[in-house]
């Protein structure tokens, strides 16, 4: 355990809280290089990591109104079902694969960050609520796909989710924020749940990591009102790059 790890756990939680995702790319890398989990536990834990802090976070959302509670609750069980799957599915991959595929996920997270720089955030009166059927019809394939990767690398694939809420469900990035916490720890739980048996968990270092990670996620979403988006976005993209270069050098042979 190391002093920087721990800084790095409210770092990614404060990431949560202001962007809806991408802090939970960084949960894997966390623990592998800074607390010495191997590939497996590492995913594995960093989905309970996930879905508590995005929880935590939602909850702060949530009082200021700023989640939409009908598209969670149709995007969220069916990203579930598909993290499930991916959990199962992850058994077909060696550690170094994971790792590797990780690392072209941040680099997925990297674009879609430096592209996404500007959703406005004019309030509500852009969003007209649709209903649950249209809902489903308009989330279904991409929350399997967001949930498929989430069991198979860790992540709770906020970097997407955030994206598809503001271009499919026309909702303002702010409420889009929120709603994906929502949506992610939904999916956390459900990739942790297929984890479970399958690795071993050091499930009081794992606790610590979830207290000080959601402290950032509260801190992360009372600054969201405060701190530019797009600026922040594009230095956050410029990390996810060095980071995945520097995974694909450490692991780059896992995929082949």
């Amino acid at each position: 355990m190391t002093l920087i790890g721990l800084l790095l756990a409210v770092v990614m939680g404060l990431t949560l809280g202001l962007l809806g995702g991408g802090g939970s790319v960084l949960a894997v890398p966390i623990l592998v290089y800074a607390f010495g989990f191997d590939a497996k536990e590492a995913v594995a834990a960093s989905l309970a990591v996930v879905g508590l802090t995005s929880l935590f976070g939602a909850a702060e959302h949530w009082r200021t109104d700023c989640i939409k509670l009908r598209v969670a609750l149709v995007f969220g069980p069916i990203a579930a079902a598909g993290a499930y799957l991916g959990a199962h599915l992850a058994a077909l991959l060696s550690g170094a694969a994971q790792l590797s595929l990780f690392a072209v996920v941040m680099l997925v997270a990297a674009v879609f960050m430096f592209r996404n720089g500007g959703p406005v955030k004019d309030g509500d009166e852009a969003y007209a609520p649709d209903s649950v059927g249209r809902l489903f019809l308009r989330f279904a394939l991409p929350g399997i796909g967001v949930g498929v990767l989430t069991g198979l690398v860790g992540v709770g694939g906020g970097f997407l989710v955030v994206p598809a809420l503001v271009l499919l469900g026309g909702i303002p990035m702010e409420a889009a924020v929120g709603t994906s916490l929502l949506v992610i720890a939904m999916n956390s739980f459900a990739g942790f749940a297929g984890y479970l048996g399958k690795a071993d968990i050091p499930w009081g270092l794992m606790s610590l990591f979830v207290v000080l990670a959601a402290a950032g996620s509260f801190a992360g979403a009372y600054l969201l009102r405060f701190v530019p988006e797009n600026a922040l976005k594009k230095g956050f993209a410029v990390f996810l790059v060095a980071m995945a270069v520097f995974i694909l050098y450490e692991n780059g042979g896992g995929l082949l």
